[in-house]
């Protein structure tokens, strides 16, 4: 465990006088106006020695033998001093919300930023994702300024040094604290931090160093993309202000429903009709397909339910070699419209088949229809 008394100097019944003027004396030699960089890492331990004899609970838990701060992870509680809070007040850096973040940054910031990232939907049909496309979508972008080229300054004119900070881009200020009297660093209020004023802005683009049209970009759409997908087009967003790198363009996939064909993951999924002879007696049917016309092989006695693989005739995998498969759900169609004469050919093949009294076979849910329904994507 850390011995704070011997960071701070002083005896372990010092008091709590004796404790703040030890630290405020160390702080002050310790300061960077003093001791430069190098006496960083040495205020670190000063100020996490204050931190906990500087306040009551934690001094008493601390001489009970348990270090607070190893309890908490090293950061200041709620009751006494944060040493990152008085690091802070110290070592300075700039606020949040500024060119500058809240880092020790000095010296003046860059306008030139990089540009934001785009996003913008593109539609496609079930068969354009099956195969992949190109296409043309329109979109408004952020451009770098004709007028100016991005410096923000209307032409014949030029940023100008900042009287202010004299185009450090920070400046400094006594400040009041615990310690006494302290020099702070903060981003300069006249020139936003950048060392430099534009007492003449670009008229075109307001000082922005950019303006906004409508363009038209292509996308070259991959096979197996789906509602959802994002293709990323690198460096084809919105133009930088002041002349900054061009963000990213991403195009996001709306995939739209076919009237015929049921996309599942890379497979297609359709029903076929078959009349009630060609399940009977078998047969070859001809099926419209994203790839052409292609058959379909009725195997005699074929049951409502079956489905036919025809195996690489889905959706392209996306990044990947292959297609998935097509599945065929054959459904049998029961006539309901016969003529006497049909309805006559029926009765006498119900009797060929000693069917004119059909009995009731009850079947348990693991056999019949209902699985074989159920089972409607196995394939044969």
């Amino acid at each position: 465990m850390n011995d704070y008394y011997a960071t701070l100097g002083i005896e372990r019944n010092a008091s709590e006088t004796e404790i703040k003027k030890a630290y405020r004396k160390l702080a002050r030699e310790l300061h960077p106006d003093v001791a430069g960089p190098a006496g960083e890492e040495r205020f670190k331990e000063v100020a996490a020695a204050y931190e906990v004899l500087g306040n009551s609970e934690k001094r008493s838990q601390y001489d009970r033998g348990v270090d607070p701060r190893a309890h908490s992870g090293g950061q200041g509680g709620a009751q006494g001093f944060g040493f990152e809070d008085i690091f802070e007040q110290f070592f300075g850096g700039g606020g949040g919300g500024s060119p500058f973040g809240g880092g020790q940054q000095r010296g003046p910031a860059s306008r030139t930023q990089r540009g934001g990232d785009t996003l913008v939907q593109a539609s496609i049909s079930l068969k354009e994702a099956v195969f992949g496309v190109e296409r043309q979508v329109q979109v408004d972008l952020a451009d770098v300024c004709s007028t100016c080229s991005g410096s923000c300054c209307a032409p014949g004119t030029s940023p100008q040094q900042c009287s202010q900070c004299n185009g450090q881009g920070v400046v400094q200020r006594m400040a009041r604290s615990l310690l006494g009297n302290v020099m702070t660093t903060s981003p300069c209020p006249a020139c936003g931090g950048y060392g430099t004023t534009i007492p003449s802005p670009c008229g075109d683009c307001s000082g922005q160093g950019r303006t906004h049209t409508r363009h038209t970009v292509k996308v070259d759409i991959p096979a197996g993309v789906e509602t959802g997908t994002r293709i990323r087009l690198a460096g084809r967003g919105d133009a930088g202000v002041a002349g900054g790198p061009k963000g990213d363009l991403y195009v996001e996939i709306r995939e739209k429903g076919d009237e015929v064909f049921e996309r599942r993951g890379d497979d297609l999924h359709c029903t076929l009709e078959v009349p009630m002879t060609a399940a009977a007696l078998g047969a070859q049917m001809a099926v419209d397909t994203f790839d052409g016309e292609q058959h379909v092989d009725i195997r005699q006695g074929t049951h409502a339910g079956t489905s036919v693989k025809l195996k690489g005739l889905g959706v392209g995998k996306l990044q990947r070699a292959g297609r998935g498969d097509l599945y065929v759900h054959l459904d049998v169609h029961t006539p309901t419209d016969l003529t006497d004469e049909q309805a006559e050919l029926m009765r006498q093949l119900a009797t060929l088949r000693g069917e004119e009294l059909p009995e009731a076979n009850l079947a348990p849910i693991g056999g019949g229809v209902f699985s074989r329904l159920r089972g409607a994507f196995k394939t044969r």
